[in-house]
């Protein structure tokens, strides 16, 4: 466990120093990672670490410097090292911390641990990964081969503080389990995977039912095929869906904004979607991934609607950007261990809707419902959006054929806007999460 006094000792050396402001993060962690492919253990990586990361001002010059020598030497040689870059940077007239009222941390156990990852041994974690490669490759004949499962675990934590009176901390703890089966049919050979993450070991999915999901995604893209060039209603699986939100967030964070790098600048309060579209950014709740007591700044988590009934309401910021754009930040800074902050979400999701993912597959005649999206073709200052995908076509309501080796294109203003369905398959599996989504016409791009 780090000692909170070090953070706090070493931001007092820095204003001893000659530093006007500071803010220090300290962090330890240990990572685990077992990796097995056709029932053979392939690699296995147990490592610890410690660091310490400070930023100081100077006036409005900045400097940060980090070091993993903790001892008394080690902080001394880091905080000389981040006033001599703050002496000879430019000085920014945004520079600077946030307000001391702006300051504090959420109460309560936010469930961001758990001991029963500690708990699991090496050979049962090794066991569970081929567990779950083993319940892929004994579903179906036609599973011939894997690309593998892995089991990953961390536990650490995080210590705060600044020259504004902050100090606070907290611990985290995740695992996960996955695997990727692969198919072969004929000439047709395919992969898909699934997975599960959790805070606590207990509310992981079990192996087999993580092999079997694997499986089942694996055998129906067997003998995907091509389609004409044609527009029609896209669906979204819930896995595909969350990289939407993951493009909206990259088009409402402030960087993006004051720099009028997005197709969403200078829209707030305007309509920019669907009234089917409410997107939150919550850090608040308990036991997610997106979750904290506080953002790397030391403000508060907050649950902050950024679009509400297709009305953009906010956009996400921290004190840096906020200052930028003559607004308050959000709590959504983000860094690593040192270095300005950037921003980041918290749990930042699309609301969940009262359709059942087969009532939406009903509702369409003849559309493509996407399980796999290749590539980065979206481009968030224009809006312009092209990937590759795969899926399933589907045909008077029902899942026809696999389709692979096609584009889908459009535009994010127009997506968001033809937001016709949503189902209320919402699942938190990362930070950022989506129910099931029907885009009411895009171009799908074939033979």
């Amino acid at each position: 466990m780090i000692d909170q006094e070090l953070a706090a000792k070493t931001i007092q050396l820095a204003l001893d120093s000659g530093a006007t402001d500071a803010e220090c993060t300290v962090s330890e962690g240990e990572e685990f990672s077992a990796s097995i492919r056709m029932r053979s253990l392939e690699t296995l990586k147990d490592a610890g670490s410690r660091a310490a990361g400070l930023r100081v001002l100077v006036g409005q010059r900045v400097g940060s410097s980090y070091t993993s020598d903790l001892s008394a030497e080690g902080i001394r040689k880091m905080v000389e090292s981040a006033l001599q870059v703050a002496a000879i940077t430019s000085e920014d007239p945004y520079a600077g911390l946030p307000d001391a009222s702006e300051l504090g941390s959420l109460d309560g156990d936010l469930r961001l641990y758990s001991d029963d990852i500690q708990g699991i041994r090496t050979p049962e974690r090794i066991q569970q990964a081929l567990q779950a490669e083993e319940a892929a490759l004994s579903a179906d004949p036609r599973i011939t081969n894997s690309e593998g499962a892995s089991f990953d675990a961390y536990s650490g934590q995080r210590v705060f503080a600044n020259s504004r009176g902050f100090l606070g901390s907290y611990r985290t703890s995740s695992c996960s389990l996955s695997t990727t089966p692969v198919a072969k049919q004929g000439d047709s050979m395919e992969r898909d995977y699934w997975y599960s993450a959790a805070r606590s070991h207990s509310k992981l999915e079990s192996p087999a039912a993580i092999g079997k999901k694997a499986a089942e995604r694996t055998l129906r893209r067997l003998g995907a095929r091509k389609v004409a060039t044609q527009k029609v209603p896209v669906v979204f699986d819930p896995q595909m869906a969350r990289t939407l939100i993951g493009d909206i967030f990259d088009a409402i964070e402030g960087d993006a904004i004051y720099r009028k790098a997005s197709f969403l600048e200078g829209k707030l309060g305007e309509r920019v979607a669907s009234e089917l579209v409410t997107i939150i950014d919550d850090g608040t709740i308990p036991g997610l991934f997106g979750t904290s007591p506080f953002d790397d700044e030391g403000v508060p988590s907050r649950r902050t609607v950024v679009i509400e009934k297709g009305i953009l309401r906010s956009y996400l910021l921290n004190s840096y950007t906020a200052r930028k754009l003559g607004l308050k930040t959000t709590g959504n800074a983000a860094r690593g261990i040192t270095g300005n902050a950037s921003v980041g979400h918290g749990n930042l999701y699309l609301e969940n809707g009262d359709k059942s993912p087969d009532e939406i597959i009903r509702s369409i005649r003849n559309g493509l419902y996407v399980t796999e999206l290749i590539g980065s073709g979206v481009n968030t200052v224009t809006g312009d959006y092209s990937r590759g995908a795969a899926g399933l076509w589907i045909e008077n309501g029902e899942f026809a054929y696999p389709v692979s080796e096609i584009t889908i294109a459009s535009n994010l203003t127009n997506m968001l806007l033809d937001i016709e369905a949503k189902g209320s398959d919402l699942e938190f599996r990362t930070s950022v999460a989506s129910p099931t989504l029907v885009i009411r016409e895009m171009t799908v791009s074939g033979q």
